[in-house]
């Protein structure tokens, strides 16, 4: 059973309260509107799993420094101007749980604060001489912004193969928690092949990682997203994928076009679900998913035992065992 996120925190407490200065330090403005914004931001941050990698990952590589902590305010910076602007383009109304800026202050003003937030982290690097580091956060988010396009682009046909899938979810969601890992050796080394084994490793768990949320689509566990949100929005998940590549023709056809018409009905959702089931989706999914765990897990294994390389492997089982 997986350690909850308190549990693996522990070799960072102090670390990860010196981030959350920094971080602060890097959403501060004389605007007041904005002002009131990045509190409300501060307030619904997230369970700080981006931090955490990066700083576990540093101190595996030899301890934390200065630099670890800009890695990771980086990181956050560029991703919540992302996912800021991601629910400008999906018209979301929440998200954790609350309203968005979108919701609560129009596109517009959603909008100029991802690119203020955009701007703060390219500034942030560029006054501390971090050109390494912006690189690495730099090419995630073009990665991120070319998968979701591609996503689209297959989207429209509800055509796409194990490989094609693989290949959007490296650069949508495993490209960030790569850039975190590889941002956190990157902070304290040198060693280009220590770094880049780190950024694998960040890309196996988050290939991993999004297999996971695939899963919890179609009620792998009794809590977390409701069933048949990805459905809902027409994505095709590996599970599903994996069904229909098993499927008679006529089954794929059918399922397809329920996908392609779903209007929310219930017996639809458990229909599509059950055909996943029998077709192996879930079982081939849940397979691969911990493939990639596993790979993940074999790049640890030279480095020294310590709490930190402890913690990291918790939060690599962590984020497949996770029920939300």
């Amino acid at each position: 059973m997986a350690k909850k996120l308190k549990e693996i925190q522990a070799p960072i407490e102090k670390e990860l309260n010196q981030f959350e200065i920094h971080f602060k330090n890097a959403l501060k403005t004389k605007v007041m509107l904005l002002d009131k914004i990045m509190h409300y931001i501060i307030k619904r941050k997230g369970k700080q799993m981006r931090p955490m990698f990066v700083l576990l990952t540093a101190n595996v590589c030899g301890g934390i420094q200065p630099a670890t902590y800009r890695g990771a305010a980086l990181v956050e910076l560029l991703h919540t101007a992302t996912l800021i602007h991601d629910d400008v383009v999906d018209d979301a109304d929440e998200r954790r749980g609350f309203f968005s800026l979108n919701a609560l202050w129009k596109n517009k003003i959603a909008v100029l604060v991802g690119d203020y937030l955009l701007s703060r982290g390219l500034l942030m690097s560029l006054e501390s001489d971090d050109f390494h580091l912006l690189k690495i956060v730099s090419h995630a988010v073009k990665l991120m912004s070319e998968g979701e396009l591609l996503q689209i682009e297959k989207a429209r046909t509800l055509n796409i193969d194990v490989a094609v899938y693989l290949e959007i979810i490296r650069m949508k969601t495993a490209s960030l928690i790569a850039s975190c890992t590889e941002c956190g050796a990157a902070s304290v080394t040198n060693d280009k092949n220590l770094i880049e084994a780190f950024r694998l490793f960040g890309e196996k768990i988050g290939l991993a990682f999004q297999i996971k949320d695939d899963l919890l689509d179609y009620g792998e566990d009794q809590i977390g997203k409701p069933l048949g949100i990805d459905i809902k929005e027409k994505k095709m998940t590996l599970p599903l994928i994996h069904a229909l590549n098993q499927a008679s023709w006529y089954d794929r056809r059918k399922v397809i076009s329920l996908v392609k018409n779903h209007k929310g009905n219930k017996k639809e959702l458990q229909w599509i679900k059950d055909f996943i089931i029998q077709n192996q989706g879930i079982a081939y999914s849940q397979k691969v998913m911990i493939q990639y765990k596993e790979e993940a897990l074999e790049i640890l294994k030279p480095f020294p035992e310590s709490p930190s390389k402890q913690s990291l492997i918790d939060l690599v089982e962590y984020t497949i065992e996770r029920s939300y």
